[in-house]
């Protein structure tokens, strides 16, 4: 953004990217211009002033050696925020979220895709015309990595599982988009995607020399002893990436609930088709679920803060523990359907989640999907994943996490029996109470 201010007079000029700004143009002899677009002019009463030498667009994006950010506008979809990110696993669950609250703060947004042209089309419509730019490519191709993040200053992972595209997913018809998996395929392990990818990543990003900020995404309880073979990748990734970039912040969400979850809707579905939810041991596991919203606030906040969080991990659980059990019966209220449950001791889920592990490379055809007995996620149960006592959590990124129960969990009522007003446990259409 360029300001010109003669006498008492202001006039806005469009702005142009730091790449064009003075692109084939030489400075005139009365004016100084640098890379960044700066100029000064020696004219009586002239006075211009760009990017970061204007003090109403100064970022408190913290640099690492490529120089300030050019920011215009006042925070909106169409200003420029300065920042150019690179968000791999933006099609996914916590993805949409994290480029929403990017593009709508006037970012640029690369959104690297390995799927069908489909899989990036809604997060088009979240910034302004061109900000939001989906570009194929290949994870097992390094030239096509460093092609994504060729123009980013700033670099996000939050590659849990690799998404997938299936049919029918809840009994709808055509193309769906699923946001990850919890378990290994054919194609990939959990220690290529959750530990070999991101620390590829990391790599890539130092070599490039102007990544201002790498941000990594990694689950709660990830530990080097861990029951779970994905979240013992994870703990390794989270090891690699701080000693290859020691200044990237690593973010380790709890379970995330929303809209799109892999929990309360997996359990729904499956109550709603049994009538019954198996309980992996007694259902007295502790966790600690966090709404996906806040999660996405927490990674945005870490971006746009004045690097007080660079080689800091924080631990991003909700406000309330819930055991299994209680989480199923708020899933259970929200639906509207009598609870029926049944307990299933962990040796005997075991049993019944191996075979699939056992034959998936050994057979010449694709084995069915696991939805209630994973054998990682059973592991993974096996102990609570609750925040440490002396973590860094949201309170340290300056925000206060949502309770699930109210909104967060609301999207449970398409589930009902009859429709939103309706339900097996109520006799009667509920008329909502007007305040």
């Amino acid at each position: 953004m360029v300001v010109l201010s003669f006498k008492d007079r202001k006039l806005s000029v469009r702005p142009l990217y730091q790449s064009q700004r003075f692109k084939g143009h030489e400075p005139h002899d009365g004016h100084r211009k640098d890379m960044w677009g700066s100029a000064e002019a020696v004219d009586d009463g002239l006075e211009i002033y760009s990017g970061i030498e204007s003090p109403s667009y100064g970022s408190t994006l913290a640099p690492k050696g490529v120089g300030h950010l050019v920011r215009k506008g006042t925070g909106g979809r169409s200003s420029v925020s300065g920042i150019v990110a690179t968000v791999f696993g933006a099609t996914g669950f916590l993805g949409r979220y994290v480029v929403q609250q990017l593009a709508k703060m006037g970012s640029q947004v690369l959104v690297p895709f390995r799927g069908s042209e489909d899989c990036p089309r809604h997060l088009k419509l979240m910034g302004d015309l061109g900000q939001v730019v989906p570009m194929k490519y290949d994870p097992r191709n390094e030239s096509s990595i460093k092609a994504v993040m060729a123009k980013a200053n700033v670099v996000l992972n939050l590659i849990d599982r690799i998404e997938r595209i299936m049919r029918g997913v809840s009994g709808h018809d055509g193309l769906a988009l699923v946001a990850g998996r919890e378990y290994d395929t054919r194609n990939y392990s959990f220690e290529e995607v959750n530990r070999d990818m991101a620390v590829q990543l990391a790599t890539i990003a130092k070599e490039h020399g102007g990544i201002m900020r790498f941000i990594q995404v990694s689950c709660l309880g990830a530990s080097l002893s861990s029951p779970s073979r994905m979240l013992r990748a994870k703990a390794a990734a989270e090891e690699a990436i701080l000693g290859e970039l020691p200044e990237a912040t690593i973010l380790k969400p709890a379970t995330m609930i929303g809209t799109e979850d892999r929990i309360l809707n997996k359990w729904a579905r499956f109550a709603k088709k049994w009538t019954f939810l198996p309980l992996i041991g007694d259902g007295s596991t502790k966790i600690q679920p966090v709404y996906v919203v806040d999660v996405a606030a927490a990674v945005i906040a870490a971006l746009k803060d004045d690097g007080t969080s660079m080689g800091k991990v924080y631990e991003l659980g909700g406000p309330e523990i819930f055991t299994i059990h209680e989480l199923a019966e708020l899933m259970y209220d929200g639906i509207r359907e009598y609870p029926h449950y049944v307990k299933i001791p962990f040796p005997i889920a075991k049993v019944i989640a191996s075979p699939r592990d056992y034959f998936l490379n050994k057979v010449p055809f694709p084995l069915p999907s696991p939805t209630i007995f994973n054998l990682d996620q059973i592991n993974a149960q096996s102990v609570d994943t609750v925040v440490s006592e002396n973590a860094l959590t949201f309170a340290d990124l300056g925000i206060v996490p949502h309770k699930l129960k109210g909104y967060p969990v609301e999207f449970l009522i398409q589930y009902r029996k009859g429709g939103p007003q309706y339900g097996s446990t109520v006799s009667e259409k509920i008329t909502p109470v007007e305040d």
